[in-house]
Order: structure tokens, then sequence, then C-alpha cells
């Protein structure tokens, strides 16, 4: 490593040590992935922290395997809970009316992570980190890895204007305290102002993201962990097989009767039968989605408002629009 990346690592680890001791927590959601691996390293030397990693009963979820690494590393209690389908469409129905959303990707992910923090407060934790803003902030997400640097820098800030994260109001619902390290005001300027060329680099034949993050904790954390591929909540806790589910779930016919009565009921058009068990679900708990600024941009596919920039909708996954 040259002197000025070795600086540069120095720099993210000290600070990102500052924002893990004033965001200390008793527990952990931990994916054994990269962002939430170097938390718990970074925290663990100050707390005694729990580790608590969730799986889908029967489906592939390589978090499991990736989390009990790390733990096993830094000497942690993991508590591994695999839920099963009765309990995801509890936490499903909960993550659509707080989210106020029906967006299949933001809900898979978001009953994992209240899945996580339901099973932290039943041992009795009342704070959780969380790895929130790493992606956002270190160019983590694959879509951005071959963009010239001009649109990198331009697509990168769109994120960090639009970044919001379900784990703190679901933690809310439960009484809990979401923490999330990443986003403290100091390391969240430090990264900002980092220069996108140490974000995403090619290395071991590979293009990564947060390359920096990766190599200031090559050295501390596991070779596995450190250079494990991006891997959505939604794949890592098992929840991607979840379309499959409810294809086998919802008959044809209901999915095109019922698809054909929102469309012309509630100008919504549903665009898969995950999306329908969802949606019946958001209808029930918050409404029929209206705009609520008839000026405003609006979904073409659900006509709820959207900021005037933004080219995805929060309430139904509307993308691009």
């Amino acid at each position: 490593m040259n002197a000025g990346i070795e600086e540069i690592c120095f720099e993210l680890r000290s600070l990102l040590e500052k924002a893990v001791k004033k965001n200390l927590a008793e527990g952990v959601l931990l994916s054994g992935g990269l962002d939430t691996s170097v938390l718990a390293v970074v925290a663990s030397k100050f707390t005694l922290l729990k580790a608590f990693t969730v799986a889908f009963q029967g489906f592939p979820a390589p978090d499991v395997k990736y989390a009990a690494l790390m733990a096993n590393r830094l000497h942690l209690t993991n508590f591994v809970h695999y839920f099963d389908e009765d309990e995801l469409y509890g936490a499903v129905r909960t993550v659509v009316r707080t989210m106020r959303s029906f967006d299949p990707m933001e809900v898979r992910n978001s009953a994992a992570i209240l899945i996580g923090l339901e099973v932290a407060k039943e041992r009795g934790i009342n704070t959780v980190i969380t790895g929130d803003g790493c992606d956002e902030l270190f160019a983590g997400y694959s879509f951005l890895f071959n963009l010239e640097k001009e649109k990198l820098d331009l697509e990168l800030k769109k994120l960090w204007e639009a970044m919001s994260f379900s784990s703190v109001p679901l933690a809310k619902t439960l009484e809990l305290e979401a923490k999330l390290p990443y986003l403290d005001p100091d390391f969240k300027a430090f990264a900002m102002k980092l220069d996108s060329r140490y974000k995403i680099k090619t290395e071991k034949g590979n293009v990564w993201g947060k390359w920096i993050v990766r190599k200031a904790f090559e050295n501390i954390l596991p070779e596995e962990i450190v250079w494990r591929v991006k891997m959505p909540i939604e794949q890592g806790s098992g929840t991607a097989v979840l379309p499959s589910v409810f294809d086998r779930n919802i008959a044809d016919v209901e999915f095109e009767e019922k698809g054909n009565k929102y469309l012309e009921e509630d100008k919504v058009v549903i665009r898969s039968k995950e999306q329908l068990f969802y949606y019946e679900i958001y209808r029930a708990v918050v409404g029929v989605p209206h705009p609520t600024d008839l000026s405003g941009k609006l979904c073409p596919l659900c006509n709820s408002n959207v900021a005037r920039n933004s080219t995805y909708c929060r309430t139904c996954g509307a993308y691009p629009i």
C-alpha cells in the first residue's frame, strides 16, 4: 500500500472508531458482510456486544456462515434465528404499515431487519448497531461500478440526498434504538469528501465497491469477509426466494382479476404476485395511494408523490420514473 492510501486508511479507521464510540450499542445486526463486520470489530474494543443473525428457514442464507466466522473471531455470542413463513408474514405487515410502502425489495429487506430487531428485543437488548450508510457513502452498489468518474460522483450525490433507512423507524416501533455509526457527521463528511477513485477499484481481477474500507480493514478482518461480494439483505437472509413463494401461493386467475380491479378502482399497477400480497396489506392499513401535492411529481404506477429529482418511487418501488 502506498503512503497516500495508508494515510486515508488510518484516517478512516480513527474516524470510524470515534463514530462507533459515540454510537455504542448492546447488540449488532450481524450479516457477516463487510459493513456490519467492520462495526462489530471496532465496537468489540469498547463493549461486550451480542450479535443477531436471521435466516429464512429452509432456504439458502449465506449470512449465517459469514456471521459465525466473525462471531468466532471476536468471541461474540451470536444468536442465529431461523424464521418461518408465518413469522415472516407477521413482519411484512408491520413493515408495510411502518414504511408505508409496498415496494417488494423494500419489504423483503426490511422484514429481515425487523425480525432481527425483534430477536434482539426478546434478549433484553435496547440499542442495536446497523451497517446502514456504508454502501451509499463508499459506492457499494454494483450499478455504480462501470460509470465514468463524473457520472459516478453525480449518482453518489443523488444517493446521499435520498438515503433513508428502515432500521430507524422499525426499531422505534419496537421501542428500541438503531444506531448508525457510518452516518456520524464527522465520518459522513470524510466519506463524502473522499475522492471516488478510492471507492471503486479493480483488485484480484474484480471490480470492488467500498474498496478503501476493504483496504483499511484488510489485516484486521478475515480475508473471506474483506473480499466478500456485496449481497443485499434479501439474498443473505434468504428472503430473495419470496417472489417464487408467492408465485406458487397465488393463482394466476386471482392475480389477473385483482390486478385488473386495482388498476380500475385505485389506478395502481400491480407488477407481481408478491407485490399484490403487499399491496392488499397496504390498502387495508394505509389506504389507496394518492398524491398529497397535485402539482408535484407523481409516480406513473401508483400516483404517489415522488421527489422532483428522484427516479424511484418509495411507495411502490417503480424504477426508473
